[in-house]
């Protein structure tokens, strides 16, 4: 027998269903806008991207809206502040900018020509990320509409980039220009995901990132294998040997200090995965690979989103050409990332790595290391206050228990949570078949609705158990 829906639920579903016919003529609109950041010649579109989503919130009633410049693609703010001055403030982060997209790619209709097939929406941008940029805006007005305010229940703010998709070079310095109108008691980060269509999810935490490239040199040119073989030092064997002495037996970093302060897993959180449908076979398959493998003592979920790594993405030295080239190469190289979890700090990351290459590198060999900006892991804790309003909206929408969830990549959230000292909470309905990146990207129907209302839901409940917000 069905539970009875409260009068509020029903508000909030029926002014959704009202507005669904306009709201997706709307998306459609700005999926047409093919705003690819990564190509300079849709540079236009990536600001005509910017000044469409501007103007739809101002007419979705936020009192500011504004196009943000950047050295590359402007982002877009916007901010309504509560009635109640102490209502906490909460900021919304996305992204308008796209992948690039072909027909020739392999989609079965034009990428940024929206169409509707079996309840899914199919375009580039539909799922990753404008979909769920857009579903805030009519969320809003149906908490409006459903608690009869003038106003949201919290200080809403949306801080929307426009260069996500080429890796945020500017988003950072954006930031920290603008920390005084940005900050906030909370982040939520409606650029992520669902664990699949049947289990609503919530996500705690992103590992963080730091990345560098080691290049050995020896002779100052190729030289001779039977001349010199033997007396001199071989780059390309001491690339070998640095990538051999990365991990032990037990696929542990052997990095000295690389495990410094990481926030362990607690036997509620390893219970949490555990809940999880996860079918490891299936999991194989997707991840195109053959057998699993990692640090011992720990399951592939915890592997991939709560223990940091060390991975070789690239080696090189020496002749790759057909047949053979009997030499001793004058340099080599490897390039190395290491994904972090809570508690690592990229900085003592980078020097431990430093130190440990220099003890790894033979006499005669000269090596350099070159380390890319690093990103922040970050992580909120199960018992945090607005972590609670997000299960609560999310388990309201979707009439069922929701289930917890990290992220094994990296992204520009953890920027917003060092520089802004907020927490960040993830709030997507996106699910593994959406494709992401990939030809006929798509987007749920149903599901994009439950993401409307959860935000309905979302700033009534941050209001009610947050009140003690500064």
């Amino acid at each position: 027998m069905s539970q009875p829906v409260d009068s509020a639920v029903s508000a909030v579903r029926t002014y959704i269903e009202q507005h669904r016919a306009a709201f997706l003529d709307e998306l459609a609109e700005w999926l047409r806008i093919p705003s690819v950041s990564a190509q300079p010649d849709h540079g236009p579109d990536v600001r005509r991207s910017a000044d469409w989503l501007a103007a739809k919130l101002k007419e979705t009633g936020f009192p500011a809206a504004e196009v943000w410049e950047t050295p590359g693609a402007p982002a877009v703010f916007a901010e309504w502040p509560a009635e109640d001055p102490t209502a906490p403030t909460v900021l919304v982060y996305g992204h308008h900018d796209v992948q690039p997209a072909a027909r020739e790619d392999g989609w079965d209709s034009d990428p940024f020509e929206p169409v509707v097939r079996d309840n899914r929406l199919y375009a580039r941008g539909a799922a990753d990320d404008k979909g769920q940029v857009l579903f805030h805006a009519l969320g809003v007005r149906a908490h409006l509409a459903a608690t009869g305010r003038t106003a949201p229940a919290v200080h809403l703010k949306l801080l929307i980039e426009g260069e996500e998709e080429s890796g945020s070079p500017h988003f950072r310095a954006l930031v920290e220009e603008h920390t005084h109108r940005l900050a906030a008691d909370a982040v939520i980060v409606s650029d992520t995901s669902m664990w699949d269509e049947d289990t609503p999810t919530v996500c705690t935490g992103m590992r963080g990132l730091a990345e560098c490239e080691i290049r050995l040199y020896g002779p100052d040119q190729d030289i001779h294998s039977g001349a010199f073989g033997g007396a001199v030092p071989n780059p390309a064997t001491t690339v070998a040997r640095l990538v051999a002495a990365l991990h032990d037996e037990y696929a542990r970093v052997t990095v000295p200090g690389f495990y410094d302060g990481i926030v362990e897993l607690t036997d509620r959180e390893r219970e949490l995965f555990a809940e999880l449908p996860f079918d490891e076979e299936q999991w194989l398959h997707t991840a195109r690979s053959h057998a699993t493998h990692g640090e011992s003592g720990h399951t592939t979920l915890e592997r991939i989103w709560a223990r940091p790594t060390a991975e070789v993405n690239g080696i090189g030295g020496g002749y790759q050409g057909p047949g053979s080239k009997t030499i001793i190469p004058s340099s080599a190289m490897v390039k190395l990332s290491f994904r972090l979890v809570a508690g690592q700090d990229p900085d003592h990351i980078e020097k431990a790595v430093r130190a440990w290459a220099t003890e790894q590198v033979p006499a005669g060999i000269r090596h350099e290391i070159t380390f890319a900006p690093a990103t922040r892991p970050c992580l909120t804790p199960l018992d945090h206050p607005a972590l609670q309003s997000v299960v609560r909206a999310l388990g309201r929408a979707f009439e069922s228990s929701v289930r917890f969830t990290r992220e094994g990549g990296s992204g520009p959230a953890a920027d917003l949570q060092d520089v802004l000292g907020a927490p960040v909470l993830f709030l997507g309905i996106s699910v593994p078949s959406d494709g992401w990146h990939a030809p006929n990207e798509k987007v749920e129907l149903d599901l994009l609705f439950k993401g409307v209302e959860t935000s309905a839901y979302l700033w009534g409940d941050l209001a009610e158990h947050w009140s003690h917000a500064p």
